[in-house]
């Protein structure tokens, strides 16, 4: 599939945990999203954990591995991207989210490098959470974030 054909894309930015990334790969396929990696991953991709976790999803789903982010950046130009960070000052329910954009997460031990959000503070999201905790996983993340794009432009 081309990207004009996905309704959302989703960047897993350096992501860790096999399980997690198999999760948010069944979000992307329930969604028609496509899915992005970009290395140094913390899994090899053909490990069972990540294959258990997107279950049988995993055939289906249109995701692509790439080794650094200027890939991403130049693959997907003219798109509006989206920062996911608990640094953000934003809330995602405040984003006006359109098809086609990029959400990006970072990966689960130290998110997303702030090379990445300093200089796009506009762009940058938060998911609210209570103070007590350090951060949602990150497949949930994915899920919350994506759903909410995707309720915003398609009523399905």
């Amino acid at each position: 599939m081309s990207p004009s054909t996905h309704p959302i894309h989703v960047v897993l930015y350096q992501p860790e945990i096999a399980g997690n990334t198999g999760n948010a790969g069944r979000t992307c396929t329930a969604l028609g999203a496509k899915l992005w990696l970009v290395r140094p991953l913390g899994f090899r991709i053909e490990e069972r954990h990540l294959r258990r976790a997107g279950m049988d999803y995993w055939q289906h789903l249109d995701w692509e591995a790439v080794d650094e982010w200027a890939e991403i950046e130049n693959r997907l130009a003219g798109r509006r991207f989206w920062f996911f960070t608990k640094r953000a000052r934003r809330l995602y329910t405040d984003a006006e989210f359109r098809p086609g954009e990029v959400l990006v997460f970072g990966g689960e031990s130290n998110g997303l490098p702030s090379r990445l959000t300093e200089r796009r503070e506009d762009a940058c999201l938060r998911i609210p959470m209570a103070s007590e905790a350090r951060s949602l996983n990150l497949s949930v993340s994915v899920a919350v974030a994506a759903y909410e794009a995707i309720r915003q432009f398609d009523k399905r």
